[in-house]
């Protein structure tokens, strides 16, 4: 298993504090997975076999269990007496009023409580309400590039960037042998996202339009949408779709953690801006399973990268807008803001001047950085840092 450490830490920072431990994030992205880490860990530190309870909804050895009560049950036989006890239930959101059985166990004293999810309706509606104060969400990605690396090696980092971004992200596909089982592997996690969490839960029969819209988001990474521009877009490829259908399908699109929305901020007015937003790929390697060779831009796939990478990092991310100029990205965290500029290379001058010019035009304090595919000594342009992406995501 490759170590998830950052999010290991993590759970273990939390480890029987008063809370509950939702870890949510795209299918197959690594949770059942931290489970078996953090129990490893807590079976060292020596937690008993019999005060851990695991449950994974989605097997077969489970179907037993066919509502909250039973499941509230199952659990509650299960419990040591005067003990503390560890229990996970793996994609809770199965089972209907979930968060009836999530409320009555983390009211009991002796119950570590940790719970995962592969849709954003977990935390959506009354578990939200009910629970609101009591847990803490720890967001999962699939392998960071870093995390990637320690798998298959440091040598021929752009060899092996390349290889992250076609083959995938998804933990277990580091393991298979060729791009055949890779794409066949990514087909299984693609079909299982769109019928059982999008067309399932939305109710949708038309799978063909649900997919010109996931095709054409794929091909549009990094480039500014909107529902109208896309119900155009696929009006004038002569699918006929109404831009309230769009934005359902968007919003389902991100609530199962396939794709992520984010938003633009003016920088210069200190606000959000309602108009136009961008979207990134959990993993890019599903673009690539989707479309196939179609050419990608190189420059907006990095920025797919560099923005999930500050999403781990525990960043909140924004675009910003500077006059007539856009930064690729604001990072806020409790230290302050960062601002970052996304270029595959900036070798051209011409280039250059243009991705610093969004930079050079704020003018306050926040670090600035230009990150790009170019193998450089250490720059700085007036303060603008240049740093080989590769090198920033190793750090």
């Amino acid at each position: 298993m490759i170590e998830r450490l950052e999010y290991l830490n993590e759970l273990i920072g939390f480890k029987d504090k008063d809370l509950i431990k939702v870890i949510s994030g795209i299918r197959r992205c690594g949770k059942s997975t931290l489970f078996d880490l953090y129990i490893k860990y807590l079976r060292k530190q020596g937690v008993k076999k019999e005060q851990i309870i695991r449950i994974n909804l989605e097997s077969a050895d489970f179907d037993c269990i066919k509502n909250y009560k039973e499941l509230y049950l199952y659990v509650n036989r299960r419990l040591v007496k005067n003990e503390q006890n560890y229990v996970f239930l793996d994609e809770v959101q199965k089972i209907e009023d979930f968060q009836k059985c999530v409320d009555s166990l983390y009211i009991k004293k002796n119950v570590d409580l940790y719970i995962t999810g592969s849709n954003a309706y977990l935390l959506s509606g009354e578990l939200a309400t009910l629970l609101s104060g009591r847990y803490v969400e720890i967001k999962m990605l699939p392998l960071s590039f870093k995390e990637y690396i320690s798998y298959v090696g440091k040598s021929d980092l752009n060899k092996k960037y390349l290889s992250y971004i076609t083959n995938s992200s998804f933990p277990y596909a580091v393991r298979l042998d060729s791009k055949k089982e890779v794409y066949t592997y990514l087909e299984g996690i693609y079909n299982t996202i769109v019928v059982k969490d999008i067309a399932a839960r939305k109710g949708i029969a038309d799978f063909e339009i649900l997919e010109s819209v996931i095709k054409f988001m794929f091909d549009n990474v990094g480039n500014l949408c909107s529902s109208t521009k896309i119900a155009n877009t696929l009006y004038s490829n002569g699918r006929k779709v109404s831009v309230p259908t769009v934005e359902s399908y968007l919003k389902a699109l991100v609530d199962a953690f396939i794709l992520y929305q984010v938003d633009r901020y003016d920088v210069k007015g200190k606000q959000y801006l309602s108009s136009g937003s961008k979207y990134y790929l959990a993993d890019v390697g599903l673009r690539y399973y989707l479309l196939g060779s179609k050419r990608a831009d190189e420059g907006h796939i990095l920025e797919n990268i560099v923005y999930l990478e500050l999403r781990r990092r525990g960043y909140r991310v924004s675009i910003g807008k500077v006059d007539r100029t856009e930064v690729d990205f604001i990072a806020t965290n409790e230290k302050g803001e960062e601002y970052y500029q996304v270029a595959y290379t900036v070798h051209d001058e011409e280039t250059l001047q243009r991705e610093l010019k969004p930079l050079e035009s704020i003018h306050d304090h926040n670090p600035k950085f230009l990150l790009t595919m170019d193998f450089t000594p250490y720059t700085s342009h007036n303060g603008i840092k240049q740093i080989n992406v590769l090198d920033w995501l190793l750090e």
